[in-house]
Formats: structure tokens, sequence, C-alpha cells
């Protein structure tokens, strides 16, 4: 950190009355200026912060449960099941487990192929105990997000985990409330909620997403029995979703969203997570065999979407209402696929220069291009940047950002939730949205 130093002024005696003599006041001035701004510097200098690593990886126990492990040499290798007694068991019903689905092999991805067996074995402890996945095992982590679920939920189908991913919707089906907005997060066993940290409105629009994303990688023959063990979570979240784009502008109050902050404009990544979700509506409609509510969705879907052309691509996809380009984020990312049907021009353009602002020291991306300069790079941000890419059809970005990925794992290959400036994991192992996000993109990239 760059601190400008201070210049060393002779005291003025205090019976000195009347101005001072030029050059003492020149010095004394420029002391004050210097001090002061090394003072404005050290607030808003980047800084290299140090977060310890929580974890190497999770694994399961002799009793079923999860246990956060410092290292690797207390696991089967090749595995997440702790070694020691019944892990032949357990290790045998995890390769069954994998067996039952398909793990997606991505050319070119080389040496690093284990990347993705890797985070869907991830992905499979974190939902080990609960039947759901919980976005990580230690401490503040171990809850149920909507938006981390429908990641999971989404790779579960995808991989023909088929149970694993309508027990999500199950879940996400019975924490919900009438209003159709879910809170932000939720105790794994679906007892409440741990904490008033209060709702999030792109919490409908993940579930309405997740859904319809599930639905398609369903044979066609079991998709409308599918929609309608689903109905009331598709129909409570539409309804929200309708409600919230309902005013005058088109688009949504202002609500928080994947930063996990309060917001008192509206952001781009929840009018853009709302849009996806009644794009997804539409198709559940289809499936389910109602015209008039499908043509709801449509409609407001439309406006929604005209809303955001006009507030938010003419100033460069700001974060929020009226911001600056440069504080793009991943908002950007949630208007083209697989969260939209189709590749907007405009906003894959911004997408592709995005990551000039996003960029931090390892090589990862940052939530968003205001986010603060601590040198921290964020792997949801990172795997849900090579989703997109890999579902827009730029297979180079795609890879290149899963090879990242891989670079940067713990030592026992559990993909972190950040890394720091010098490259080196951080903060908690595995995270759900991650893992999830990695192998959304390796099965998008597989076909």
């Amino acid at each position: 950190m760059a601190v400008a130093a201070v210049l060393p002024v002779a005291p003025v005696p205090a019976r000195v009355r009347g101005r001072m003599p030029v050059p003492l006041t020149l010095g004394l001035c420029l002391a004050l200026l210097l001090t002061a701004g090394g003072v404005i510097l050290a607030r808003v200098a980047p800084q290299d912060v140090d977060i310890p690593l929580a974890s190497e990886t999770v694994a399961v126990g002799p009793s079923g449960v999860a246990e956060v492990l410092p290292g690797t040499q207390d696991t089967v290798p090749g595995t997440r099941v702790l070694a020691g007694p019944g892990s032949a068991a357990a290790a045998a019903a995890e390769r069954a487990w994998l067996a039952a689905g398909t793990v997606p092999v991505v050319p070119g991805l080389g040496a690093d192929s284990d990347l993705v067996r890797g985070a869907l074995l991830d992905l499979h402890v974190l939902t080990a105990t609960y039947g759901v996945p919980v976005a990580g095992w230690t401490g503040p982590w171990r809850y149920v997000w909507p938006r981390d679920a429908a990641f999971a939920a989404v790779a579960f189908a995808r991989t023909g985990h088929d149970d694993d991913a309508e027990r999500v919707l199950d879940f996400l089906g019975r924490v919900q409330p009438g209003s159709g907005v879910f809170q932000a997060r939720y105790l794994p066993d679906g007892s409440g909620v741990p904490d008033d940290r209060g709702s999030q409105l792109d919490g409908s629009g993940w579930a309405l997403w997740a859904t319809a994303e599930v639905a398609d990688a369903l044979p066609p023959a079991r998709r409308a029995a599918f929609v309608v063990r689903h109905r009331l979570l598709v129909d409570r979240s539409t309804s929200a979703v309708l409600a919230a784009v309902a005013g005058p502008s088109g688009l949504p109050p202002a609500s928080a969203d994947y930063w996990e902050v309060r917001e008192r404009r509206t952001t781009l990544a929840t009018a853009a997570v709302l849009r996806s979700g009644l794009e997804a509506a539409v198709r559940l409609r289809i499936i389910a065999g109602d015209g008039p509510a499908a043509a709801r969705a449509a409609a407001g879907e439309a406006r929604l979407s005209a809303a955001i052309a006009r507030e938010f691509a003419p100033h460069g996809y700001p974060r929020r209402l009226g911001g600056r380009a440069d504080s793009v984020d991943l908002g950007v990312a949630f208007l083209l696929p697989p969260f939209a049907e189709a590749v907007d021009p405009a906003a894959y353009a911004r997408f592709e220069t995005a990551p000039a602002q996003l960029a931090r020291p390892a090589g990862g991306l940052a939530p968003g291009g205001s986010w603060r300069r601590d040198g921290v790079s964020w792997t949801p941000t990172t795997a849900t940047w090579a989703l997109v890419a890999a579902s827009s059809g730029d297979r180079a970005q795609a890879l290149s950002r899963l090879r990242w990925l891989a670079d940067h794992r713990t030592a026992a290959g559990s993909l972190p939730e950040k890394v720091l400036a010098d490259g080196r994991p951080a903060a908690v192992a595995p995270l759900a949205w991650t893992a999830a996000a990695v192998v959304l993109t390796a099965d998008q990239l597989a076909r």
C-alpha cells in the first residue's frame, strides 16, 4: 500500500502571533495535505487481504454426516469419504451415485479433467446430510440459499441425478411463503430462517429458472407430470415476479441480490433474474398446457425486457439503476444463456468487455466492478462467467476459466469460495454455487 510520507515540520512557538513566514506556511500546509492525502489513500488504495482457508474439503463420516477436514490425509483417495471404519461401504455408495448419472467429459480440458468429477462430489457431499445442498459446510455457509440451490438442482438434473434435483425443488416449495417471495436463506432442515437478513426478490426468479431447466433435462414424456408436481412453486413464484414488475417503470423495486447487501436502487441482477424467471414460466406453462398463463408471463417478460433495455443498456449495464458503466457485474451475465433463451448482442458485447472491471491479480473475477479492491477473486463469479461463455458460444473463454478454477482448488481438490491475490485458496471449501456452475459449464462444453 502506497501512503504518502509525512514531512517533518518545525514546531511553531505558541507566543508567535500574526502571519507565519511564507516558507513555514507552505511547509505546514504541505505536511497537512500529505497527511490528509495519506489518510485518504489508506482508505481507497487497493489492499491485498489475507483470508484463512477454513477447510481443504468436506467428507462424509461413518454416521453419514459431513465433516470439515483441514487436510487430505483423512479421506479415501479420490472420494469425499472419511477414511476409517465404514469407509469402504461409503466409498462404494459414492461411486454408485456417480455411476447412476454422468460426469461430463470436456474435450480440451486435459489434465484437469478430474475438476468436473470433484465438483460433482462436492455437490453430493454438501447434500448428503440434509438431502438438499447447503452453500458450504463451515459456520455461516451451512444454510440453503435459493440461488445456490437452483444452480445445484440444474447441475443434478443435467448429470442424470433426477431425484436429487427434485428434492431441491421440493424443499423450495416447502419453505416458500404464500407471497412467493423467498427469504435470503433457510435452515437446511426447512424449519425456518437463521436470522433477519430478510427477503430477496430474485429467489422467485431462480426457482422458476431451475424448475424449467430441470424439466428440460427430463425425457419429454415425463415433463407434464413433473410440472404438475411443482405447480404450487411455479404458481407462487410467477405471481410474485409479475407483481414485482407491475409498477409504472416495469422494473422491480430495490432488493438485495447475490451481493447480500441492502439496496436502495434496483439492481440489474435482480431485474435480469426475474426476466429469466418469466421466460422460464412461459416454458413451464406451455408444458402444462395453460395458454392464458403462458401469455401473461410472456407479456410480463416483454415489459421487463423493454425496461431493462431502456434503463440499463444505454448506460453500459451498470450494477444499479443510474449507476456508472464500470460498476457492471453478474447482472449482465444473467441476461444471457443459460439464463435467457437467446443471446442478446448488446448484452453479450458488454459481457465480453466487463472482465476488465472485474479482474483480480490471481486471474479470477470479483463480484462486480464496484466491489472493494482487496485483491480477492471470487470463484462463483468466475465459474458463472465460464458458464455463460460456454452457453453463448465462447468455448475458448469457458475453457480458460475452467482451467483457472482447476488450478486454484484446495489440495484436496475442492473448489473454494475465494482465491487470494497470490493464488492461495481461501474462505470456505467446497462451495455449492461454484461446484454447480463448473458442472453446468462442463455439460455445455461436452455437448
